[in-house]
């Protein structure tokens, strides 16, 4: 993912199709972008099992990723600073230093996205 690719993140409000990967979970058309273009479907599947083991509860979710020195991790938060799950990765080739992701639940699915597409 080039900085010209990056840059098309910002792009993507709303969403025109959803893309589901798993029984309980959908990307958006920017996450699917974002997946396809940094190879970045094991943050998708990471996502995935979190949000699982957070459960539905809450209805949203804010996903941090934070990347330095080819290693990350992934924070899962409330919106307001109270944390429900860290993962650290021991490897990553993620080319940017960080992203935040929100996942809502929709009734029936997790809903991963883009923030600009909230």
């Amino acid at each position: 993912m080039d900085g010209d690719a990056l840059s098309q993140l910002a792009s993507f409000t709303g969403t025109s199709r959803y893309y589901q990967f798993s029984r309980r979970h959908l990307m958006t058309d920017g996450t699917k972008y974002l997946a396809d273009t940094a190879g970045a479907y094991w943050l998708m599947d990471a996502a995935a099992s979190h949000l699982d083991e957070i459960g539905t509860g809450d209805w949203f979710v804010l996903i941090k990723l934070q990347v330095a020195n080819s290693t990350a991790v992934m924070i899962y938060e409330d919106g307001n600073g109270h944390e429900y799950a860290r993962q650290e990765i021991e490897y990553t080739d993620f080319p940017v230093p960080g992203i935040e992701l929100y996942a809502c639940w929709d009734g029936e699915h997790w809903v991963i996205m883009l923030p600009s597409e909230y």
